[in-house]
């Protein structure tokens, strides 16, 4: 068994020494100590007779001799036996060797060979996988065992662990021997806990805190409330990198001759802990002084130029400034046509004064055209695909605007991995350049099919197949279906973006959308009315600028509202005292022909997932070119996009819009535009209120009598029947700041934010109320509101009665349904015999009392936290949102989620 891998001594026999020649009359010495050298010296040279090698197996004589020097005929001396030993052994390929022969010339090497190895085998590891160590180490199967080759594999494999930050990791190899001079290696691995940075000492700090200057650190102090944070393990390279942070923030802060004089980090007895300490210098402060530029190009003004930099004079040093003014002149030249232009500062330190005068040297350059544009990496996507979205073209001035235009519009194509940059790099000729484009492509084809639950839709099934980049030609062709007890649809679209290769975008759209309308009471969802839409749309659209674009639309789609009749009809008919007078108006199969178009200006760097620029949208939909509906419809909408530094994305999203309706009125207290064509506001676009939970509705509140006999309404929410009505405009805007995480959690798929939400839903006529319910009064002046009894009609048409009679054999009478007003007929509507009068037949509906609320423009507004996962059942969405500005009926909703599952 191997332990500890102690270095193998190997023995050689001790030959013989015989004398020759007049040295043999010479007295015989004193016998002295045997010699700690493997090898008696030969008393004199000897030529080597024969040589011969014995125990060889695998590897041939003559191949063991070719790692020493002792030939056949040569002279031997304990020198040069003593060095074949030692080539021997540097070959790392024998267990054991030794030399025999030496008195007579006789030369005969014995060797033992290194066994092979048959397996290697990890035991005790579970932080590290198997394959992430096996390919780190050299023993492998059917390789030679050498012990040299296990002290390294056991160095590599600490190593990993402390990589890992785990430096009280123990390996322990063992050898068990095999027939056929085979062995397995098992290394024992106690792996031991992570290490973890128990307390950063600060030494030599006066201006800033021990916990300011932790906290622009990336390692942190272990504590409870960072369990799950990979920051408190320690990491050498990371030591390194915190020092570098340190100066950052120093030399930011104006301290220009700060330095780390040393960085300590001890292990604590029992390996589970470091303490690391820094000394640090923070010496004097700085000012700004004198900033220039220098400008060996001609075709810049020196003085201003400099007056375009952050940089001003009298204003605390900052490094990081610098560097954002030696860019911003690299741009400004690249902007001009130089594309390889060096800018270097030279600092002129006053410790005096404590001013840093700065003088930025432009150096002389030619001006700069593109010689070629290379696209690699596309094997799907045809060139010309790429190549019309680079802004740039063989034999132009090189413009490093248009450079980092066209770096954003194909990253906005969403066909290639993310951050992909256009290199730049010298051409034939020092005034040209290349673009050189390296894509790797990622899969543009989506196959989906899903199941999830949502807080607004409950369960869900969708089914979706899209190829965002279809035969490699940047067309989109999709096709999804939808399935869920709030919607069902089924869509097919196709678009392409460059139609003949000309820079028009033509698309179109079939679709089937089953959509039901709802509300609660209680917990009871009661769907209100249907509407099937059943249509296509075709658009097209055409660049104006390189920001500003158009495009147009034409639709028509063909709508059947309706309302459930076992619960919202009476006689056949509508009832508004069961469904509402506006739901009852909603009713009905109309066409809707729709030409619109929208201008968009757009400098957004993604279309997928912006964090710099801004986009601005003005639609307009006309219906009335055909059809039964008649109106205007306009929307505005805008964002703006800013990385702010250190991984934050700041953003404002704003928009508004209005329908005017084209129709004459449909009555008192009918709005001309129909409950289907309004706008509406709530989950999800508004976090903080429920679907459709800002702006005008109607709530109906039932009447209940209390033991006393006095009559009130109900005031819970979730026993009010609560119908959103939609508005004519309405406003919504966003402020909203992205916030980095780690690593490990930006490979979690994790991105949460922070947000603030104002809008509001407004404008249409109020309805008039439903009914007016008949009251009475009592003798102490209590009002008690009354049902309204409905007449009952057969599905004829006729007046239905209800006639009292006695059962045959029953003592008690019963009522059965006629249309005679006096008698009775054994079918509706038959001739009636007798004469006793019948009561009319009716249905009661109880009293309720309806509020319409909400019609206000006043701001509603709510703030919250949300966070994106791309959690392994897929995308997840979670906000916690409080609304802080409401309205009277308004609905909020403090928590939303949405989940689902790719299978």
């Amino acid at each position: 068994m191997l332990s500890g891998v102690p270095v193998w001594a190997q023995t050689v026999p001790a030959p013989v020494a015989r004398s020759t020649g007049p040295a043999a009359a010479r007295p015989a010495a004193t016998p002295r100590p045997a010699a700690t050298t493997p090898l008696a010296a030969p008393v004199s040279q000897t030529l080597i007779k024969t040589l011969r090698v014995e125990g060889s197996q695998r590897i041939e004589p003559e191949t063991v001799l070719s790692y020493t020097k002792l030939r056949v005929g040569i002279p031997y001396t304990a020198e040069t036996l003593d060095q074949a030993l030692k080539d021997l052994q540097a070959s790392d390929l024998f267990a054991d060797y030794s030399i025999s022969g030496v008195e007579d010339g006789n030369i005969v090497l014995r060797i033992r060979e290194n066994p092979i190895i048959n397996r290697v085998i990890l035991e005790g590891n579970k932080a590290l996988k198997a394959d992430k160590i096996t390919k780190e180490i050299k023993l492998a199967p059917r390789q030679i065992f050498t012990r040299t080759a296990v002290r390294q594999d056991i160095a590599r494999i600490i190593e990993l662990y402390r990589r890992q930050g785990r430096f009280a990791a123990v390996v322990d190899p063992k050898m068990v021997n095999l027939d056929q001079n085979r062995v397995d290696v098992v290394f024992e691995i106690s792996e031991g806990p992570k290490s973890k940075v128990r307390q950063i000492n600060i030494l030599g700090n006066e201006v800033f805190s021990d916990d300011q200057i932790r906290g622009q650190m990336a390692t942190k102090q272990a504590r409870l409330f960072r369990l799950l944070s990979s920051a408190t393990s320690y990491d050498q390279d990371r030591l390194s990198y915190d020092q570098q942070k340190l100066r950052q923030f120093y030399l930011t802060e104006g301290y220009a001759d700060f330095r780390v004089t040393s960085a300590v980090a001890e292990l604590t007895p029992d390996k589970k802990d470091f303490i690391i300490t820094y000394v640090v210098e923070e010496g004097k402060r700085y000012k700004f002084g004198d900033v220039t530029v220098d400008s060996q190009i001609r075709d810049f003004d020196n003085k201003k130029l400099a007056s375009t930099l952050p940089l001003k004079k009298g204003e605390w040093y900052n490094a990081k400034l610098v560097e954002d003014s030696v860019d911003n002149l690299s741009q400004t030249a690249g902007l001009f046509g130089y594309a390889f232009t060096e800018v270097n500062p030279e600092f002129q330190k006053d410790a005096e004064t404590l001013t840093m005068g700065i003088n930025f040297n432009i150096a002389e350059a030619k001006r700069t055209y593109v010689e070629r544009v290379e696209i690699n990496g596309n094997t799907q996507t045809q060139d010309k695909v790429v190549r019309r979205e680079i802004r740039l073209a063989e034999g132009d001035a090189f413009n490093s605007f248009q450079v980092k235009r066209s770096q954003d519009r194909i990253n906005s194509l969403g066909y290639f991995q993310d951050k992909m940059e256009i290199k730049q790099t010298p051409g034939s000729a020092p005034d040209r350049v290349i673009l050189e484009t390296n894509l790797e492509e990622r899969s543009t084809g989506e196959l989906q099919l899903s199941a999830g639950y949502s807080s607004l839709e409950r369960f869900i099934i969708q089914a979706n197949i899209t190829q965002r980049n279809f035969r490699g030609k940047g067309q989109e062709l999709r096709a999804g279906v939808n399935y869920s007890s709030y919607s069902k649809s089924i869509e097919l679209g196709f678009t392409e973006p460059y139609l003949l290769d000309k820079n028009i975008a033509i698309g179109g759209d079939l679709f089937r959308r089953d959509f039901n309308s709802f509300n609660y009471v209680g917990n009871d969802r009661q769907t209100t009315y249907s509407q099937v839409s059943t249509g296509f749309q075709i658009r097209a659209g055409v660049p104006l600028t390189e920001f500003w674009s158009l495009s147009g639309r034409y639709g028509l789609s063909y709508d059947e509202v309706g309302l459930d009749q076992a619960s919202y009809f009476t006689n056949g008919v509508c009832d508004p005292l069961k469904a509402g007078r506006y739901l009852c108006e909603a009713l009905g199969n109309r066409w809707t022909s729709s030409i619109g178009y929208s201008l968009i200006y757009d400098t957004l760097n993604s279309r997928l997932r912006p964090t710099a620029g801004q986009r601005f949208s003005f639609s307009q939909d006309f219906a009335g070119l055909g059809g039964d509906v008649k109106y205007i419809r306009t929307r505005a909408e805008g964002s703006k996009f800013w990385n702010l530094g250190s991984g934050f994305i700041g953003s404002v999203i704003a928009e508004g819009g209005y329908i005017h309706s084209l129709e004459k009125s449909r009555g008192e207290g009918v709005d001309r535009v129909r409950i289907t064509d309004r706008f509406y506001l709530g989950e999800p676009q508004f976090r903080g209120f429920d679907i459709r939970g800002v702006g005008p509705r109607v709530l109906r509140q039932q009447y209940v009598t209390a033991a006393d006999g006095t009559q009130t309404v109900v005031t819970d929410r979730n026993q009010i029947v609560d119908d959103a009505l939609g508005g004519r405009a309405y406003y919504l805007a966003r402020a909203e700041i992205e916030i980095p995480l780690g690593s490990g959690a930006r490979e979690l798929g994790l991105r949460p934010t922070i947000y603030a939400q104002v809008g509001s839903l407004f404008g249409i006529t109020r309805p008039l109320p439903t009914a007016t319910f008949p009251t009475s009064v009592d003798a102490n002046g209590n009002v008690t509101v009354l049902p309204i009894n409905t007449p009952l009609f057969d599905s004829a048409g006729r007046q239905l009665y209800f006639n009292t009679y006695t059962p045959t054999g029953a003592t008690e009478t019963a009522q059965r349904a006629t249309t005679c007003q006096t008698g009775y007929s054994d079918t509706l509507g038959g001739a009636c015999a007798g004469a006793e009068a019948n009561i009319i037949a009716t249905s009661a509906i109880a009293p309720f009392k309806e509020t319409f609320l909400g019609n206000s423009p006043r701001p509603r507004l709510s703030v919250g936290i949300g966070v994106n996962w791309n959690s392994p059942f897929g995308p997840l969405r979670i906000d916690l949102a409080k609304a802080l500005l409401t309205q009277p009926g308004d609905d909020p909703k403090l928590i939303t989620f949405n989940v689902g599952t790719q299978f």
